[in-house]
């Protein structure tokens, strides 16, 4: 239950804020936050994450379906039933849904959020994005620090 309210928050979250953006900003539009920093921008990615693969929604569309059977299927077995895996699969899988929806329904995914540091861009991304990317570092970061924990909690709770 822990998965599917996280990842339909994630993609109601992801999908509101890209809602905002293009209701309110043009394309290629900036408002600037902490100016020289933090951008709201809008852009449209037809790759993934950072402009990888750009023209392949296709295949990318494909690729989040078969990640998202994989994990429906084989979640357990894989990452186990611990809190913190399913937590970090709750956000994986909103944030996959989440870019999903835009590339099925545009072709391409809603990016906003924007930094530079100095004279370095860091590609813009989204909530969806944050949520994947967050979800893939707590599940490793608990890999890491605890394994044998994490392993003991799922041979418990069944």
């Amino acid at each position: 239950m822990l998965i599917l309210i996280l990842s339909i928050s994630i993609v109601l979250l992801d999908q509101a804020s890209k809602c905002l953006i293009l209701s309110g900003l043009p394309l290629h539009g900036q408002a600037p936050v902490i100016p020289g920093f933090f951008h709201i921008v809008h852009v449209h990615n037809t790759g993934a994450a950072w402009g990888m693969l750009e023209g392949y929604n296709a295949c990318l569309i494909g690729l989040s379906v078969v990640i998202l059977v994989a994990m429906l299927m084989f979640r357990r077995s894989i990452m186990g039933d611990a809190v913190t895996n399913r937590i970090a699969a709750g956000l994986i899988v909103g944030g996959i849904v989440g870019n999903l929806f835009d590339r099925l329904r545009f072709g391409y995914v809603v990016d906003f959020v924007d930094f530079h540091i100095g004279n370095s861009h860091f590609p813009a991304f989204n909530v969806a994005d944050s949520a994947i990317c967050v979800g893939a570092g707590l599940y490793i970061l608990f890999q890491v620090i605890a394994p044998e924990t994490e392993q003991s909690k799922d041979a418990a709770s069944q």
